[in-house]
């Protein structure tokens, strides 16, 4: 052994090499952006994270460390790499924390903002962090502000009245995406309605757009999935009846109409019934004086509900009759109407035609109050049933009976338009984004009211309208904001007319932010804009976007979203912000195999782990875990495998093989096509994510060389290959490689700045195959030959098999099908 190598340990000594490389990468500034024009880009993105008192756990490395890798990965095949972090600073965790420790948001943001800053670094995440960004600083909430004037200018942004969610634990509005079964996306708590005037996004002017630019992005199915369940376009017939009278009453009311949505006309001739959203606006004109105390009743209990628990299929199908019918459109039939709170006011036009027979829903409620059903159409090979949903004939349909439902249904739809009662229609399930906040941490929203004036947007020149410091941030509780008892800052003067106007007091939900950041980090001190359009231009879209799974119709929509409004304003280029998008597996415990939460006390930190094993264990334990995309289990005992792969590969860098004699040519071509092999493996698990097969591989031509060593190798071979695992393994263990590539191999620059190796592919293929043989399908025998052999000789060598011929006596040879490298049939 060498003198520099007589100090060499048998294990390594983590902690001090991570302090010794630490300090020299920052020297180098390592991790900084490329900008060689000759360079091919790539921009390498993860979710922006919501930094939180509680800081990062292990379950968060899956989704750092992986991109990190592949960031590396990238740098040493000659790319410019663009791999920043900021924080989605705003928000209720910062504020939430604030109002508990009585300290300012600014101050709880910037101490998580810290925290999740530091784990990183200590887990050696390779960002460039010359870009950070956070959402809270003004000078990026400035553009924030300013792209809601370019929603409001393009007529995108809108203020209304509407009952909206509201949590009374986190004491703010939710958006509809924000409710999960009737509950708060973030703290649980079941969700009330209340009325207020708030500001929206027209997200559904871009929905078809949204559905159909799906098909051009490389996701996972299930997030597109869940985007089009979200949007649920439906197309239909929108339907008119007109209104007949009450019971009470012979009034006319024929020129009140009330329209529903169906995607079934087919169905039309079995409506024995209208109901009503408790919120439909026609609801209290139309119902009978006698009827209208049952009503306003059943009203007032109905939205004391949230959406899930009144259409679960399990709920009671309850309602009140309005005392007043309508006229059927083709038949003329009375028809009852009546609210039912099954019905919401969200979908379609709040209003639904009941089709006991075929609509079980409609069943429920018509059996609890006893209303008539009609069945109107039969399955094509069976008696008509009670209640059938599917296609079929129509039976009882006036002049369609007999026609088949499937094109029945155009028809109809055709004969509604010629009597003008109704009109083909999409429909779609997903609302216009509620934006609005009644919270203090949040972006303020650009826009001041004038008695005289009305709504003023504030001019861009103003930007941004800053958060008063001084105030008292907790929530009211009654859905106003905090903002509006800061009569200093709420007091102005109307950029329209200098009179004097108030400032709106809501601040914008946290997803506005987070709907552009990917664009700054591509400039993230220009000043003329929210980005610089050249360095847009260069790095955007995203290459490979890289998070949870849990944003699908939240953030990943709003982007989209937004990406579209800034194509169309000519803002840039593209219409989607990430080209290919995965989803990192959940961590969970082993403690109680459930998600790691601080509630549950099942916690691991990554500094927990890198105190006790190192970092660049944790990192190659984390890829080893299984599948990117799977759910995994954090087991601690696996970890000793990972320690004891690198000290063997630590051990194998420092040997220094003396070998006398020659190795044999054959046993050289063996041992070069096993180190092309590993470099072809791990290329392509790295450039499609199998960071665990990549880790799996690595540890096979460890102990593959550590073999070999004892058979004797060739100094010149063995270095080779010592270098090339170096190599591949410097970005998923970037301090053990480091040690070895500079103190043990002698090299003068960083492991980290090398090219990645290159494998020659014919030097990849094995030398002989096995070639499988069959007689009619069945497997006779098996030949060992060269690789490569030409298909003349595979069927010469077959035939000429004692035990293929064996098979085949005295019967035709019908025809041979020759598979290169791996299979011969003789068909007999």
């Amino acid at each position: 052994m060498n003198n520099k190598l007589q100090a060499a340990q048998e294990r390594i000594d983590f902690a001090a090499f991570e302090a010794k490389w630490r300090i020299h990468w920052q020297n180098k500034n390592l991790y900084k952006t490329g900008d060689d024009p000759q360079k091919p880009n790539i921009y390498i993105l993860d979710y922006f994270p919501y930094p939180s008192g509680d800081g990062l756990s292990v379950g968060h490395c899956r989704n750092y460390i992986p991109t990190c890798v592949s960031a590396r990965y990238y740098r040493m095949n000659g790319y410019n790499v663009l791999h920043p972090m900021g924080w989605d600073a705003f928000g209720l965790p910062a504020e939430n924390y604030a109002v508990e420790h009585g300290i300012h948001p600014s101050m709880s943001s910037a101490m998580f903002s810290a925290t999740f800053r530091r784990q990183m670094k200590l887990m050696e995440c390779s960002y460039d962090w010359s870009r950070e960004i956070s959402s809270s600083d003004p000078s990026f909430y400035r553009w924030t502000q300013w792209f809601f004037l370019l929603l409001y200018q393009r007529g995108l942004a809108y203020r209304a009245k509407g009952r909206q969610w509201f949590c009374a634990h986190c004491k703010t509005i939710l958006a509809n995406e924000q409710v999960e079964d009737g509950r708060c996306w973030r703290c649980s708590t079941q969700v009330v309605r209340k009325e207020l005037e708030q500001w929206c996004f027209k997200i559904t002017d871009y929905a078809d757009r949204l559905l159909e630019d799906l098909m051009d992005i490389e996701w996972p199915e299930s997030i597109k999935a869940s985007q089009r369940h979200w949007i649920g376009r439906s197309e239909g017939v929108e339907i008119t009846f007109a209104l007949d009278g009450t019971d009470d009453s012979q009034d006319n009311y024929r020129n009140i109409e009330i329209s529903v949505f169906t995607t079934r006309p087919d169905t039309l001739y079995g409506v024995t019934f209208l109901t009503l959203a408790p919120e439909h606006p026609l609801l209290f004109e139309i119902c009978s004086k006698e009827q209208e105390p049952a009503v306003r009743a059943y009203v007032q209990r109905s939205l004391t509900l949230s959406d899930m628990e009144r259409a679960a299929s399990t709920a009671e199908k309850t309602g009140v009759f309005c005392g007043t019918y309508a006229i059927h459109p083709l038949t003329g039939r009375r028809i009852p109407v009546w609210a039912a709170d099954y019905v919401l006011p969200g979908y379609g036009t709040g209003a639904v035609m009941g089709v006991p027979g075929h609509d079980q829903r409609d069943l429920q409620f018509a059996d609890t109050n006893a209303l008539s059903v009609i069945t109107v159409i039969r399955p094509e090979d069976r008696q008509a049933e009670r209640c059938y949903e599917g296609a079929g004939i129509l039976i009882d349909s006036g002049p369609f009976t007999g026609y088949p439902s499937a094109e029945v249904a155009n028809l109809i739809a055709d004969e509604l338009v010629s009597r003008q009662h109704g009109n083909r229609s999409v429909r779609y399930k997903m609302r216009d984004w509620l934006i609005s906040r009644q919270r203090y941490w949040g972006a303020p929203i650009p826009i001041v009211h004038c008695t005289d004036c009305g709504i003023v947007p504030v001019p861009e020149e103003d930007l941004p309208v800053l958060l008063p410091d001084t105030i008292d941030f907790r929530p009211a509780g009654d859905g106003s904001s905090p903002l509006s008892r800061v009569d200093d800052w709420v007091q102005t003067t109307c950029p329209a007319c200098s009179g004097p106007a108030t400032r709106e007091t809501d601040t914008m939900d946290g997803f506005a932010c987070s709907s552009w950041y990917y664009l700054r980090f591509t400039s993230p001190h220009y000043q003329d804009g929210p980005f610089d359009p050249q360095a847009v231009r260069r790095w955007m879209p995203v290459d490979s976007y890289v998070g949870g799974a849990e944003h699908a119709v939240m953030h990943l929509l709003y982007s989209r979203f937004w990406t579209k409004v800034m194509y169309d304003a000519g803002l840039v280029s593209f219409v989607e912000p990430f080209s290919t998008l995965r989803n990192q597996g959940m961590m969970l415990s082993a403690v109680d195999g459930q998600k790691m939460s601080k509630s549950k006390g099942n916690v691991v930190t990554p500094d927990e782990v890198v105190a006790k094993y190192g970092t660049d264990v944790l990192r190659t334990y984390i890829l080893f875990l299984g599948p990117f995309d799977a759910e995994v289990i954090w087991d601690e005992r696996g970890i000793k495998g990972i320690t004891r792969f690198l000290n063997r590969y630590w051990r194998l860098a420092q040997q220094n093989p003396q070998f006398e004699g020659e190795m044999g040519q054959k046993r050289k071509r063996r041992f070069e096509r096993r180190r092309q092999q590993i470099i072809k493996r791990v290329t392509e698990d790295v450039e499609d994510f199998r960071f665990n097969t990549a880790v799996a591989a690595l540890m096979a031509y460890v102990n593959f060389l550590s073999n070999e060593l004892e058979h004797g190798v060739e100094p010149e071979q063995f270095r080779a290959a010592v270098e090339t695992v170096t190599l591949l393994l410097c970005p998923i263990a970037p301090f053990v490689t480091e040690e070895v590539w500079q103190t043990i191999l002698g090299q003068p620059d960083s492991v980290h700045r090398q090219s990645w190796p290159q494998y020659d592919s014919e030097q990849v293929k094995e030398e002989q195959v096995t070639v499988v043989v069959q007689v009619n399908g069945r497997v006779r025998d098996r030949l060992h030959v060269e690789a490569g052999i030409d298909a003349d000789s595979l069927r010469t060598l077959a035939l000429d098999s004692t035990q293929v011929r064996r098979f085949i006596h005295d019967k035709n040879v019908r025809k041979i099908v020759v598979v290169p490298d791996q299979l011969v049939n003789v068909v007999v």
